[in-house]
């Protein structure tokens, strides 16, 4: 009997803190953001995009309209357990270039700074305001007269 209890001891204290184990918060880190020893190695109005790629890097994107800025973007996520991952942490460094190419500005932004931009809506508007499909269906009876079905002016 003893053997038993000795095994269920061992056992159950195992279960439990692999159960704990698996209910932790997973980190991950995506992205890349120069750090400011880097940066400030970069001088506005002298350096060019060719520079600024030589001191920190290739950038994760850069400006669609005439390639106007580099963007460093680095992200922290959070998951636990089922749930969805979560964003906790957001940098943005973005470099600015002029028409010539050459740097114009150097901003920092974080993730209190961030605004939420929806990028398409896919809502369709109706055009009868708030008349209902049967409403419209129903409001048409009566008005189709014998001129309009055999094609009369």
């Amino acid at each position: 009997m003893q053997r038993k209890s000795y095994g269920i001891r061992r056992v159950v204290p195992l279960i439990a803190a692999l159960a704990l184990a698996a209910c932790s918060a997973q980190y991950r880190n995506h992205g890349y953001v120069p750090r400011d020893e880097d940066l400030g190695q970069i001088v506005p109005g002298i350096d060019t995009r060719a520079t600024v790629e030589e001191v920190v890097g290739v950038p994760t994107s850069s400006g669609v309209l005439n390639e106007s800025g580099f963007y460093y973007i680095s992200s922290e996520m959070r998951q636990f357990a089922w749930r969805a991952p979560e964003v906790i942490d957001r940098e943005v460094v973005a470099i600015s270039f002029d028409g010539a190419g050459v740097v114009t500005n150097i901003e920092r932004y974080g993730l209190e700074d961030g605004n939420v931009v929806p990028l398409s809506r896919r809502v369709t508007q109706s055009g009868g305001g708030d008349i209902s499909f049967i409403r419209k269906l129903f409001g048409n009876i009566g008005r189709i007269g014998t001129e309009g079905l055999l094609g009369g002016s």
